[in-house]
């Protein structure tokens, strides 16, 4: 049995890549971006103006004062999305400018619609009266203020969200790189497991549940989950058949819960070592899901993970193992890790990693606070569904007093 910080360097150097796609932007949301995609347009294109106005030449304008004022003939009016080109320039003249209009040359500077003194009337001008300097650019938006050619949109590694899209439509980019979904298999196992539908069942009997959850967590991050369905324990040859069969398929990762340890219908471990996979490590002090197993397939770029049977201990298992793994898989960094004030003790065995199950909230004073529920036991769910994040509690410490701080991470990665 290892550490579970030894666990994670071997996850870590394991060589697992995802292959590139290039697929439309549209398409796009919650992939991961395998390529840095650049801007090949400015934005703004032009010089455009950020406020209802009028447009003005500012070296027009030098020596006005209250009692130095000067007549602008307005030539005509811009809204956003008119050709600004105009035929003949006149000296002492204004374009009337609305928010987003080009502002054509050689005007440099828009007195804003609040400040114009209107000549002879408001209702019909021909004129606006200027009575103070004008500074150049003002109220102007420059051309690629916001995205300047080749300039980054989104970095080889992020996820890409809503407000990605938001810039990749702006900006014209119709295709882009992002790496292929993580396409995964999962089998529960175990004689006792029944359909979660069975309405009764006996008293030793299990409804199925980490099926459906390792398929609901994985949906919840755009991954391509299969459903292998239960394999009993006197199916072992139901299971070599269909492993046998998927290593030559387009599955990334093998996951199965339960027959994991060391009991005598435990038999997954000699299973995949009889199909050819390598264990690079079995059992990791943690609690819950200390019997976990990883593997590689000898001859594809196959893993095998072996979580254990009971519900929590699957969960811890796919959130602080497999995802780790998919995320470096995918290219992206290391997910960050929150930290909290503890505000119960907390006692547990000196040499495990525990994940508990807590509650994290932000107190009246600003503080990010972290409670660990009660019932922390593998088997029990309550907690589990009660719970909005993980606490994680490192080896080397035996006891945690209220006023320590810990890390968490939620349920449910965000990304």
């Amino acid at each position: 049995m290892i550490k579970y910080q030894k666990a994670i360097k071997i996850i870590n150097k394991i060589p697992f890549s995802l292959n590139d796609e290039k697929i439309s932007t549209l398409n796009s949301l919650n992939r991961v971006c395998s390529k840095n995609v650049l801007s090949s347009t400015k934005n703004p294109l032009s010089n455009n103006t950020a406020f209802d106005g009028f447009a003005l030449l500012s070296k027009e304008t030098k020596g006005l004062s209250r009692k130095k004022f000067k007549k602008f003939k307005i030539l005509k009016s811009l809204a956003a999305g008119d050709n600004p080109k105009i035929k003949n320039y006149q000296k002492n003249s204004s374009i009337e400018v609305m928010t987003g209009a080009i502002i054509p040359k050689p005007y440099d500077t828009i007195i804003p619609v609040e400040k114009v003194k209107y000549f002879p009337s408001k209702k019909k001008p021909t004129h606006i009266v200027v009575d103070h300097e004008v500074k150049k650019f003002s109220f102007i938006r420059f051309a690629g203020e916001d995205f300047n050619l080749r300039e980054i949109i989104i970095k080889k590694g992020e996820l890409i969200q809503p407000k990605h899209i938001m810039a990749l439509t702006t900006l014209g980019v119709k295709n882009l790189y992002v790496k292929k979904k993580p396409k995964i298999i999962f089998f529960g196992t175990g004689k006792e497991i029944v359909d979660y539908k069975k309405k009764s069942i006996s008293n030793w009997e299990v409804r199925n549940s980490n099926n459906y959850y390792f398929t609901s967590f994985g949906k919840s991050l755009h991954y391509e989950i299969l459903n292998g369905g239960i394999i009993k324990d006197n199916q072992k040859k139901k299971l070599k058949e269909k492993l046998k069969k998927y290593l030559s398929s387009d599955i990334d990762i093998f996951a199965t819960s339960g027959a994991i340890s060391a009991g005598k219908f435990d038999f997954i471990p000699e299973l995949i070592k009889k199909i050819g996979f390598k264990t690079y490590f079995k059992g990791v002090s943690i609690k819950p899901g200390r019997p976990i197993i990883l593997s590689k397939s000898r001859m594809k770029n196959k893993l095998f993970f072996g979580l254990p049977g009971n519900p929590i201990s699957c969960a811890a298992g796919f959130r602080f193992f497999i995802y780790p793994l998919l995320r470096k898989g995918l290219g992206m960094e290391k997910e960050e890790k929150f930290r909290a004030k503890i505000i119960n003790q907390y006692l547990k065995r000196k040499d495990f990693t525990h994940f508990a199950r807590c509650l994290v909230n932000v107190n009246s004073g600003g503080t990010v606070e972290l409670r660990v529920l009660q019932e922390q036991q593998s088997h029990r769910i309550k907690s589990f569904a009660k719970a909005n994040c993980w606490g994680i509690f490192p080896s080397g410490k035996d006891q945690f007093k209220p006023g320590d701080i810990i890390e968490w991470v939620p349920l449910i990665p965000s990304s």
